[in-house]
């Protein structure tokens, strides 16, 4: 079992005295029963990720919003700070996995900001990362794009059943916009469920959000057999 904290770098830019850009940066460390070391390892990929966005933060959108106010005399009128804030949330905490997912909001003025969300599933008694492959161990790494190909269409079959419901949730070409955006890395785990996401844009209008989609695990593991009915 693992115990969590929660760190941030927190901070105001300015520029001539306007508020030009906020940031806050979330990021987790990490006890562990099951590997102390394999948690240091953890904790430092996640402490150097989040040193890399307030770096991002100064040298890149500090520049472009400074650049942005730079004809604003006094604040008026006021000037839309520009925002960075990065997010985790934690998933799955069982024995000695892991599993979330992290959310990346920038907004640089205009009607709206973006989101970008990525994942990490640990094994804290290696302090590696788990991949489809771990999860699903009857199936063999040849094996795993006719797996994909499962799942991507058990997702376009949950899409139409959504359409049903709400005609404008999702694009009119959610099947080959599935196919070409599926990333196996885009999931993360719940108590019994596969949590498959797609970026927004993805598959569906920003108004929804970030597409999720809740595979029961006893199902995603029937899920792909072969031409005998074997697994």
């Amino acid at each position: 079992m693992q115990t969590i904290s929660q760190n941030s770098f927190v901070n105001t830019m300015f520029y001539r005295e306007i508020p030009v850009l906020k940031y806050k940066i979330q990021y987790p460390s990490f006890q562990s029963d099951c590997s102390q070391t394999s948690a240091e390892v953890i904790n430092k990929s996640y402490h150097s990720l989040a040193i890399s966005k307030e770096k991002y933060c100064h040298t890149v959108l500090y520049p472009q919003a400074a650049e942005a106010a730079k004809y604003i005399q006094e604040n008026t009128p006021a000037f839309r700070s520009y925002e960075f804030d990065m997010t985790y949330h934690i998933t799955l905490n069982r024995k000695c996995i892991v599993s979330l997912y992290r959310e990346e909001y920038t907004y640089l003025g205009g009607a709206h900001g973006s989101t970008v969300r990525s994942s990490d599933t640990w094994d804290f008694k290696t302090g590696t990362r788990v991949d489809l492959a771990n999860l699903f161990p009857h199936i063999s790494l040849s094996q795993m794009p006719l797996f994909q190909k499962k799942l991507k269409q058990w997702i376009a079959s949950q899409v139409s059943k959504e359409l049903t419901a709400s005609p404008s949730s999702f694009f009119n070409d959610y099947r080959s916009r599935i196919e070409a955006t599926f990333d196996a890395n885009q999931f993360y785990l719940t108590p019994g469920y596969l949590v498959l996401y797609f970026q927004q844009y993805d598959i569906a209008p920003y108004a929804s959000g970030i597409p999720e989609f809740f595979l029961p695990m006893h199902m995603a593991a029937s899920l792909y057999t072969t031409k005998n009915g074997e697994s």
